[in-house]
């Protein structure tokens, strides 16, 4: 394929004016008066009219700043871990949209000088990339002219050398603030195994890889070069070259150089949160190469139900019949299953949580959600085995105040004996507690100290427990 600006997709224009730009901004005062749905429809309305409508290169760029301006109000709103509408992800698509008719209108006028050209470059990019990256927040799989688009941005801005004119950009979440840092910025969150991130995180990531970014660079492949390193092709509709794709034309192919990145990520840095630095840490494991699969799967198709949460869990187990969820495996290994859920079921499914998976046998299974990802086939979760036998069992604070439900694991230690782990939610007991454990039949309390937990997840965490 070669590569050249008029690729870039854009609708075609109809003969439909659009409204002047006083009009428009009362418009979209108006907007903002209704409800944060109805509002949001509004505005995706006018903008979709404005970028299939021909206007001059100014008035197109008056209204995309006003336009951008309704982002980030709309923006401000979907800001926490809370995963943004549908709506707002058409608006990210549409904006786009518009920065590629308004920067096609800049190439094929006068030559425009290259902080314009950079800023315009950039504001395309910048939405390609929010779209990109609440496609992942809601796991499922970016549309391919998203990530086709993103590459030719970059390219276009190599020809023009417009990749470090910086750019002052106040959104959030905060992108780099030059073509080549935005660019890279959402390549590394591609790379950073997106569907494994709990909900809010790939949020954060991208804001950690914020002042990091830059530091990558993207060099010219070379057939000789034996370097490790991941493989971007400028002129295909996907993040990066999968391990062992065929290459046919080295001509726009790149090689993402790392070095610098991977040395800063580990320097402390007084703006970076815990959060942040704990985020970088585990996506930099993906940066470096393909991930290794530690058991083969092997496919088949059976029904399961699924118990999910602490306390669905303990009620099962004892035989209370709380609520259970359908599910369907459809490839599993003995260190883990991929399962196709209902949609609906995405909310009480979080990464991180703790479910019992039930498959007719006489024991159930202890797992933990890995990751996520939507398609039209439905919500598939990838889990991980927590191998040993699952008990209910009570916790107190004192011997007679109120008990709260956890899950003992126990698994056989080598020789004789027995290692215990105790599921309990976060923030629910800390570490160094004194409480009291009560198993299933028994009267007596066992007194212990809640040690430091020994695995984590958003939801729940495991404390290694010694008991006679």
């Amino acid at each position: 394929m070669t590569l050249d600006a008029l690729c870039l997709e854009v609708p075609d224009l109809l003969d439909e004016a659009a409204l002047p730009l006083a009009e428009l901004n009362q418009a979209l005062g108006q907007a903002r008066q209704e409800t944060l749905s109805n509002g949001l429809q509004q505005v995706l309305s006018l903008l979709f009219r404005l970028n299939r409508s021909a206007t001059t290169l100014l008035e197109r760029q008056r209204a995309l700043q006003s336009f951008s301006e309704e982002y980030r109000h709309y923006a401000n709103a979907f800001q926490g871990t809370q995963a943004p509408p549908s709506l707002f992800v058409r608006l990210c698509d549409e904006l786009a949209i518009g920065f590629k008719r308004l920067l096609l209108q800049m190439l094929q006028g006068r030559q425009p000088s290259r902080p314009h050209l950079a800023w315009g470059l950039y504001m395309a990019q910048y939405f390609l990339a929010q779209s990109l990256l609440r496609h992942y927040q809601l796991y499922r799989e970016p549309e391919s002219g998203l990530w086709r688009d993103s590459h030719l941005l970059y390219w276009i801005g190599e020809q023009q050398q417009c990749l470090d004119e910086p750019v002052a950009a106040a959104f959030q979440p905060q992108p780099a603030n030059t073509l080549r840092g935005l660019y890279q910025q959402m390549l590394l969150v591609a790379q950073s195994n997106p569907f494994h991130l709990a909900e809010g995180e790939c949020l954060q990531l991208f804001s950690a890889l914020s002042p990091l970014a830059e530091l990558v660079r993207l060099q010219p492949w070379d057939e000789e070069d034996d370097a490790e390193g991941t493989i971007i092709d400028l002129s295909a509709a996907q993040p990066c070259l999968n391990h062992g794709q065929q290459i046919d034309s080295p001509t726009h192919l790149r090689r993402l150089e790392l070095g610098a990145l991977l040395v800063a990520v580990l320097d402390p840095s007084p703006l970076q949160s815990q959060a942040q630095r704990h985020l970088l840490e585990q996506a930099s494991r993906h940066w470096q190469g393909r991930q290794q699969r530690r058991h083969e799967r092997t496919e088949y198709s059976r029904e399961c139900r699924l118990v999910v949460g602490i306390g669905a869990i303990h009620a099962q187990l004892l035989e209370q019949r709380p609520s259970q969820t359908s599910a369907q495996i459809l490839d599993a290994s003995p260190g883990g299953a991929r399962l196709l859920c209902n949609p609906d079921s995405g909310t009480q499914l979080p990464i991180g949580q703790l479910l019992l998976l039930l498959t007719g046998s006489e024991t159930p299974t202890l797992a933990l959600i890995r990751w996520r990802h939507s398609n039209e086939q439905g919500l598939h979760l990838g889990l991980r085995y927590l191998k040993g036998l699952p008990r209910p069992v009570w916790l107190r604070r004192t011997p007679s105040s109120q008990p709260h439900p956890a899950v003992l694991q126990s698994t056989p230690a080598p020789g004789s004996g027995w290692h215990h782990g105790l599921w309990l939610g976060n923030e629910q007991f800390s570490s160094g507690e004194n409480l009291w454990l009560q198993l299933v039949n028994t009267l007596n309390q066992t007194a212990l100290m809640l040690p430091a937990s020994n695995l984590c997840s958003p939801a729940v965490s495991r404390y290694p427990l010694r008991l006679a």
